[in-house]
C-alpha cells in the first residue's frame, strides 16, 4: 500500500495556475490530456494517489509557454508551485520529466515519474497523428500506424524519438508494448474527457 501523497493545493487551484500561465489552447489541452492519462495509470499502479498523479500531469508543462527554454523548463514551475503553497514533492515529480535536458534535475525514480516521462512526448506524437487521420480520432488508430509515423523522422519532427525510447525503457517495455499501452489508455478515455478526440 502506497503512502498517501498530498500536493498541498486543490485541483481547482492547480487548474487556475495552468490557465494563468498558459493561453495557447493546445498547451491547456495537453495539460488536461496528461492529467487524464496520469489518473488512468495511477488507477493501475498507485490507486491511493490518483489525484496527486493527476496534478503532476496537469502541471507538467506549467512554465513552458512563458519560459520555453529546455534548460529552465520545470525550474520556474517549482518556484510557482512553492509560491502557491504546494508540497515540494509535486514540483520534484514534475521536474523529473525534463531531467534528460538538465542534469541538475532529479531523475525519474517513482513509477509515477517513469510514466510521466514515457507518455509526455509520445502523447504529442499521437496528437500529431490524430490531426491527419480522416476520423480525427485516436479511437481507430493502430499500433502499426503509430509505429510508421514514429519511424518517419520528418513527421512531427519536434517529438524526440530518443525520449520516447527512453520512456519505454523506464517502463520496462519495448516500443510496441508502450505504443499499445498508451493507445489503449487514450481509447479508454475517449468520451470521458474533452481533450481526447
Amino acid at each position: 500500500m502506497s503512502d498517501k501523497l498530498e500536493s498541498g493545493i486543490a485541483r481547482d487551484q492547480a487548474y487556475a495556475l495552468l490557465i494563468e500561465y498558459n493561453k495557447d489552447p493546445y498547451h491547456i489541452k495537453h495539460g488536461e490530456q496528461l492529467e487524464a492519462l496520469m489518473r488512468y495509470y495511477a488507477e493501475r499502479y498507485d490507486p491511493a494517489n490518483v489525484d496527486f498523479w493527476g496534478q503532476v500531469g496537469l502541471l507538467h508543462d506549467l512554465d513552458w509557454e512563458k519560459w520555453p527554454d529546455a534548460q529552465l523548463h520545470t525550474m520556474k514551475t517549482a518556484e510557482i508551485l512553492a509560491d502557491a503553497g504546494a508540497d515540494p514533492a509535486l514540483a520534484k515529480s514534475i521536474q523529473t520529466h525534463n531531467s534528460d535536458m538538465n542534469d541538475q534535475l532529479p531523475k525519474p525514480e517513482l513509477q509515477m515519474e517513469k510514466v510521466l516521462f514515457a507518455i509526455d512526448e509520445l502523447s504529442g506524437l499521437i496528437n500529431a497523428c490524430v490531426i491527419l487521420r480522416p476520423s480525427h480520432s485516436v479511437a481507430d488508430m493502430s499500433v502499426k500506424s503509430l509505429k510508421k509515423k514514429f519511424k518517419t523522422k520528418s513527421f512531427a519532427a519536434g517529438c524526440d524519438r530518443g525520449v520516447i525510447r527512453k520512456g519505454a525503457e523506464l517502463m520496462g517495455m519495448d516500443l510496441d508494448e508502450l505504443f499499445a499501452d498508451i493507445l489503449e489508455a487514450e481509447k479508454t478515455l475517449v468520451g470521458s474527457y474533452s481533450c481526447f478526440a
